[in-house]
């Protein structure tokens, strides 16, 4: 465990396990604390809107389970903490400050393609942040979806979880401090100086629309905002594509 493992927070390293936030749900019927929740074969992880996640041995699977002391709109607004975090130590794991970028609203990318995705996940009053990286191997492409890649395969550098968990864990302890202490002003303003696209023409899908215009930002709850000939919208939930 790296000495900079934040006080007070749980690690607990599993051999092999279902889904780590289907075990951090579990744990939460005996919360004791805040935990990271890693294992290092992970047979039925999710993503977004039940999308099933590939984690082959050697990629990053880890769960955070707290109990946030905010309200649940608030709460929600933790995947953009997540994001910092793990883009922070990504690049304490690389060197490579340049070569990482934040997706709206839920993924990090490498060389402008899909390296990570974070899902956020309630169980009454507790939260679960569940983190995939894609560190040795990533998973076959799908049509229209953006490309994704692994860390391995792309730098050629080898990260194991344990080491990338042990950056991960103080990254997060400063954002969410951040975060519990000043708001979401500072996490905005952060995320947005390594937003992906800003202030390019993408396409946010919707569950019945697809919208197409300039990426403006996110608002003050997090929604993406998108210029059109209609003027600048808010859309809180959608699939991103370039």
């Amino acid at each position: 465990m790296s000495g900079n493992w934040p006080g007070g927070v749980g690690r607990s390293i599993l051999p092999e396990i279902d889904s780590t936030n289907a075990e951090a749900a579990r744990r939460a019927a005996r919360f004791a604390g805040p935990e990271w929740i890693l294992t290092l074969r992970q047979t039925q992880g999710r993503g977004r809107r039940g999308r099933a996640w590939q984690d082959p041995a050697g990629n990053f699977a880890a769960s955070h389970l707290f109990r946030p002391d905010m309200p649940p709109a608030q709460a929600a607004l933790y995947s953009f903490v997540a994001a910092l975090a793990l883009q922070d130590a990504l690049v304490a794991a690389t060197g490579r400050p340049d070569s990482f970028a934040l997706k709206w609203p839920n993924d990090v990318l490498l060389h402008g393609a899909k390296l990570a995705g974070i899902l956020l996940e309630a169980t009454g009053p507790y939260l679960t942040i569940g983190i995939g990286v894609n560190l040795v191997a990533h998973p076959d492409a799908e049509t229209g979806a953006l490309r994704p890649v692994s860390l391995m395969g792309e730098t050629g550098l080898r990260v194991t979880p344990e080491e990338l968990l042990d950056l991960l864990a103080p990254a997060f302890a400063h954002w969410q401090a951040q975060f519990t202490t000043y708001g979401f002003d500072p996490i905005r303003t952060a995320w947005l100086a390594r937003a992906a696209r800003l202030g390019e023409r993408i396409v946010a899908r919707t569950t019945h629309d697809t919208h197409e215009g300039t990426f403006e930002g996110i608002d003050t709850s997090g929604a993406l905002l998108l210029r059109d000939g209609h003027g600048t919208r808010a859309i809180p939930a959608a699939d991103v594509f370039f």
